[in-house]
């Protein structure tokens, strides 16, 4: 994958084509752990512009993955108390398995070294499996179990894995 980039998102264009993959990609992979409905409410509160456009002022940053300049993924992050938040990290299905996320971790790893983090941290969907056997193997673990309401009725039930960074 000689053709392989990670751009960081400064432009409102960008924006739009994020928001759009992530209806792609939620709506593909989430729907069967989630169902739809809470797919809809999650893409509308979290990743729609205006949302994305709000995380970025205060302080989250979003990378984009490409591949021979075709958009195949993204991630969000944001620095809190001495670690990354890992917040999102979601490649398209038809990109998988081709290793995007773990370049993606390396590039994190990258960072936390540059900037003194000791660690990075992401919260999963407890029945999100192949997303979670992915991680651990990347070198995450389980620390803890979270249930968060995020309104409307819904709620995400996870687990919150970690990463050290050499």
């Amino acid at each position: 994958m000689e053709n392989f980039k990670i751009t960081p998102l400064e432009k409102m264009f960008q924006i739009l084509q994020l928001s759009d993959m992530a209806k792609e990609i939620w709506n593909e992979h989430f729907t069967p752990i989630i169902g739809q409905e809470q797919v809809d409410y999650m893409l509308d509160k979290f990743q729609s512009p205006h949302a994305l456009q709000q995380q970025l002022e205060d302080g989250y940053a979003y990378y984009i993955f490409s591949v021979d300049d075709t958009d195949v993924g993204y991630m969000g992050i944001q620095p809190q108390d001495g670690k990354l938040f890992l917040s999102k990290l979601y490649v398209k299905k038809e990109s998988r398995g081709q290793g995007i996320a773990r370049r993606g971790v390396e590039y994190l790893c990258g960072l936390c070294k540059e900037r003194g983090l000791s660690s990075i941290w992401l919260t999963v969907n407890k029945h999100n499996d192949g997303t979670i056997a992915c991680y651990k193997k990347l070198g995450f673990h389980t620390v803890r179990e979270q249930v968060t309401d995020i309104g409307s009725g819904f709620v995400m039930d996870d687990y919150i894995m970690e990463k050290q960074v050499d």
